[in-house]
């Protein structure tokens, strides 16, 4: 395909989503996907400035499920796909992620906001502690596992994102594009 073929067919998406990555997204995203042709090339274009990073690996995994089943999906990143939006991006293949102009990818750690307030027997302490632990080690496995997915066929390391993470990396069109986190800049 031509460079003005994919731009025209990029140009016209017939997926649209706008605002934070949440429940209401991902019913908006399933009753578009329902309403889109159901064979040919699929491109779902995204607006966002974050949300729920586990309804952004759901989204991403039913891109990979149609993917598995041999449909052609692109990504379009428009204005900004910060957060749970670059989860989501990363469900992608690199070769079928496009931003537009002027657009920016954020990528930074998951947060936590939690009180733990301890009170009981000194067993049950040591539990909710070892619990609250478990879950932040769970969720920085599946945070390092989707730094991974990003970076999977670009010029960006592992190790990099991970360093950059904590202090909010925001990375330009233009240089995702370079950096091979993006197919191209329409």
């Amino acid at each position: 395909m031509n460079d003005d073929d994919r731009n025209a067919i990029l140009a016209a998406p017939q997926l649209r989503l706008v605002g934070s990555v949440d429940e209401a997204m991902y019913a908006e995203f399933r009753d578009q996907l329902s309403a889109a042709p159901k064979e040919g090339l699929l491109v779902i274009a995204l607006t966002t400035l974050g949300g729920n990073p586990e309804i952004a690996r759901t989204m991403a995994d039913d891109v990979r499920l149609l993917r598995n089943a041999g449909r052609t999906i692109y990504f379009l990143g428009k204005s900004a796909v910060y957060s749970a939006g670059a989860t989501f991006m990363a469900g992608f293949p690199v070769e079928c992620r496009y931003m537009t102009e002027d657009s920016s990818l954020l990528l930074h750690e998951r947060q936590i906001a939690k009180t733990i307030q301890l009170n009981g027997p000194l067993k049950s302490c040591i539990a909710q502690l070892k619990a609250a632990l478990n879950e932040i080690e769970h969720s920085i496995a599946i945070e390092e596992q989707g730094f991974r997915a990003i970076v999977d066929g670009a010029d960006v390391e592992f190790e990099e994102v991970r360093d950059k993470a904590p202090d909010n990396w925001y990375i330009g069109c233009k240089e995702a594009a370079e950096r091979g986190l993006i197919a191209g800049v329409i």
